[in-house]
This record gives structure tokens, sequence and C-alpha cells, in this order.
């Protein structure tokens, strides 16, 4: 005699009771209308898409590649190559190979349409950065969006009024918030050991000239070249702030007032391809309008100060100088060295800063050293990445928030304005309508 489905359910639901009340689990059958307890042990993989698969874009694939339960439905690139290179790279992991889109510059749009698809990574051009980042939000899916996440004011306001109004988080992949040495400067700051924060200094110095704005070989004009000929400011600025907003409470407790912005006269840029391609290649007499050197001071509302340096042209080796300081010490990341008042062994001698920073190793490092060892950027880019995925998975907000990624990249925009008022000062809007007054720190608590 045949048995219905229902009748097939109630009596070995019976024999299942029996089993669990030895201890046993029952049948996933048993959940219809919920998780059984070896579905909720395995938790859904998370669905990731990639929006610009060129250098930067597998190089944050790769990290991703090299984490558990996730899974890569699709990837998006209108350069067949970089394209093919990066569905490679999922294949090579033993991955299903993602669906391409590429047809144009909006086939991103098809990709966000998909039903299969949680979270985007965005590593294009800048000036695709925030309507990528917008149409994913309004698509429902999480957006980690490369730096900066903002050229323009107006962009920085579309970001925060589109979260405010899907409720989705927006991310920056600002790596340097994730930084070994500085998360563990935040907890001594927080632990009191440089006591009340007054003055930070920050720079990004990085001589791109020669590989990153032009092609190393031809010295013609890669994608971020134009705004060297059409903007004068702070053409990186999220380097310089990832940690400092965090060690000053920016956003929780403190926010910038105001920054006033001053360049030099460009030279570097000319001189570059007057001696590495001679007089008669076209940079070499081309009019370009970044001065060299953009130095930038920023007050906050609670009376602290911040020196900003922008420094891209000149030949140099990269640094970034990060200092902060406060009523009872300093550290200066430049040197590896610290100094605090009172503790230090030798009244007004620094000493190394290595000992602190094994002394006041961030959760999140102790967690990850070993498994990202061999990442981008030292381990901070898997890091950054890994912290993303766990929002996505749990469906909470991002380490770096929508309010963030705006406030670090208004500092482009605001800085040129600076510029060209002759170094006035300039207020900074207020992304978040007053809230930070009342907001507790929360980045890596």
């Amino acid at each position: 005699m045949s048995m219905s489905r229902r009748e097939f359910i109630k009596t070995n639901a019976a024999a299942a009771l029996g089993a669990t009340a030895a201890g046993a689990v029952l049948p996933d059958f048993l959940y219809p209308y919920g998780e059984s307890p070896s579905q909720a042990a395995a938790p859904k993989p998370v669905r990731v898409g990639v929006i610009g698969t060129g250098n930067r874009g597998r190089s944050l694939l790769g990290d991703l590649l090299s984490m558990k339960g996730l899974e890569f439905p699709a990837l998006c690139d209108i350069q067949p190559q970089n394209l093919a290179l990066a569905q490679d790279l999922v294949v090579k992991a033993g991955l299903k190979k993602p669906e391409g889109y590429g047809k144009d510059e909006q086939d991103y749009r098809r990709l966000l349409e998909r039903d299969d698809v949680d979270a985007v990574i965005i590593a294009t051009y800048w000036e695709w950065h925030t309507p990528m980042a917008v149409e994913a939000m309004k698509a429902g899916k999480y957006a980690g969006v490369e730096v900066p996440a903002a050229y323009t004011l107006e962009e920085c306001w579309e970001l925060v009024k589109t979260h405010e109004a899907t409720k989705v988080p927006c991310m920056m992949l600002e790596n340097w918030s994730f930084r070994r040495d500085n998360l563990a400067v935040l907890n001594m700051i927080r632990l009191g050991l440089l006591g009340e924060i007054i003055h930070s200094h920050c720079a990004h110095s990085h001589d791109c000239i020669d590989h990153w704005f032009f092609d190393p070989q031809t010295g013609l004009d890669r994608w971020p070249a134009k705004y060297l000929v059409n903007h004068n400011r702070d053409q990186y600025p999220t380097h310089q702030l990832g940690p400092v907003l965090s060690w000053l409470d920016i956003g929780c407790g403190d926010y910038f007032d105001r920054i006033a912005s001053t360049a030099t006269d460009v030279k570097g840029i000319n001189d570059y391809f007057l001696h590495r391609f001679g007089p008669d290649h076209p940079n070499a007499r081309r009019a370009f309008k970044q001065g060299d050197i953009v130095s930038s001071v920023v007050r906050t509302k609670k009376g602290k100060s911040l020196a900003i340096n922008y420094d891209m042209q000149l030949p140099r080796p990269y640094d970034n100088r990060w200092m902060v300081q406060g009523t009872g010490g300093v550290y200066d990341e430049d040197r590896s060295v610290v100094y605090l008042h009172g503790r230090s062994p030798k009244y007004h001698e620094w000493e190394p800063f290595g000992p602190y920073q094994e002394l006041h190793e961030h959760p999140w490092w102790k967690t990850i050293r070993s498994e990202a060892a061999a990442a981008g950027h030292g381990g901070t880019d898997y890091l950054e990445l890994k912290l993303f995925i766990e929002a996505v998975r749990n469906r909470t907000q991002t380490p770096l928030d929508v309010y963030d990624a705006a406030l670090m990249s208004a500092n482009g925009p605001l800085s040129e304005e600076s510029i060209a008022k002759g170094g006035a000062p300039v207020p900074y809007p207020d992304f978040t309508g007053g809230r930070w007054e009342s907001t507790k720190p929360r980045f890596a608590v």
C-alpha cells in the first residue's frame, strides 16, 4: 500500500523524536519551514561579483579566492583579456567559471540585476566608482568600492543619500585603515597611553609618474593622467586619512570642521619627461594643472589639528609619514618609534615601536596573520576583504561605512576649492547630519 507524504512525515517523525531523546539529530525533511541544524552548521556561501578585473581587481580577487565559503557567479570588465584572466583565476581555484559581462560600459548593470550576487567589489577607473556603488546599493548588493569612493562632493552626497534610502552598506576599501601597525597604535590610543590626542600628520608620498599615471615605456597617458591635466588638488586623500579617522575619533565624537590647502607649482612631470624621453615628447611641454606637492591643514570641531601631504610626482621612495601626538606621548611611523611621557625609559628619548606593536596587537591580526601572510599589501588587503565578507554573510554593517567613505573622499574636492581660493579655509559638509556628536567609536572595537 502506498503512503502519502503526510503519513510518511508523521510516521518517521515519531521515530525521529524517539531518536532525538537519545541524543540524535532530527533529519532535514522535518524542518520544512526553516533551517535544520545541519543546514545551519553549513552557512550558505557568500556570492561575490567583481566589477573591474584589471591589475587591482585581480589582486583583490586572488585574496578572495583564498577564503572559504565564497562563490563568484559573475565578473565584469570591458577589456576581454582582463575578463578572461580573472575567469581563469576562479577556474584554477577549483570553482565554476563565472559568467562574464563586458559588451559595453553599461554591462555592469546586468551583473547587478542577478539574484545570485550578494555583494560586489568595484575596482574600476575612478569615474565609475560612485555610479557603480550607487547602482549596487539600489540593487540590494553590498558595495565594496576601491579608493576614492567619490571624486566630487556631489558624488559623496549621492553615496550617503543612496545608503540612507536603501539601508544597504557601502564600504570604501581603504586598506591602510587595517594595517597591523596602525591598529596597534589605535589600541594604544584607546588605552590612554598617548593621553588626549591633539594632533596628527599623514601623507601619501609615492612617485607614480613613471608607472601609474603614464606608460613607463612610451610615456603615453594611462587612465589617471587626465586628472593631472584638469585638476589641482589632493588626488589620493584616503591612503593618508585611513588610520587617522579612528585615531582622532572622527565621526564618533569629533568631526572635520575646515581645511586650508596650498599647492606648489608643477615642475616634476615635465622634468621627468624631458630627462626620460627627451624634449620632443609631447608631455615634456604639456601644461599640467596639478601642483607637485599639496599641503593641507585641517581643524576639527573639537580643536584638534591635522597636517596632510600629497606627493606623487617627484622622485622619492614610498612614505606615509603618519604621526599622532597627545598630552601623554607621540608615535612616529616614519621612524617606527614612540615616546610616552613617564613610561619611556629615558626622558625625551625615542624608543622602538616594535615591542609596543607586539604587546598591543589587535585581535584582528592575531586571528589572520598566518593565513594572510602571502596576501596583498602584507595581508592588509586580505583582512579588509575578510571583514567585508563577514559583514555580508551576517548582514551587518561593514567596518568602514559610507560616512567614512564620503568624508575621506571629500578631501579631494575640498582641497581643490581651497587651492583655487588662494589657500582660504573651506568648511566640511556634515555627511552624518550631526550624528557624529552622539555616535560611539565602533571601528576595530
